[in-house]
């Protein structure tokens, strides 16, 4: 079986002078906000969200994960929604 060839996010094959040429640039004048990762998750807030583990019982993690599914969504934002209406009623 052939080795295949390391590949750029859009498919160019990377060899020694594509190598060169990034390496040139980087070292140039290479636009730092270039840098920053275009995609990932989306911002779900006003900063940085964090992960607060959460203990769940089979029956409701039973019950949450069938909610999702209905609401075409995901456990993490049935929780947040949730959470949000329970608040608000506080």
């Amino acid at each position: 079986m052939p080795n295949k060839k390391p590949a750029t996010s859009n498919g160019q094959t990377v060899t020694d002078e594509v190598v060169e040429k990034l390496a040139r640039q980087a070292e140039t004048d290479y636009d730092v906000q270039q840098l920053r990762r275009a995609g990932g998750r989306k911002p779900i807030g006003s900063a940085v969200a964090r992960v607060i583990p959460v203990r769940l019982d089979p029956e409701l993690e039973q019950a949450l994960r069938k909610r999702a599914e209905t609401d075409h969504s995901n456990a993490s934002e049935v929780i947040r929604d949730a959470l949000r209406a329970w608040l608000r009623t506080t």
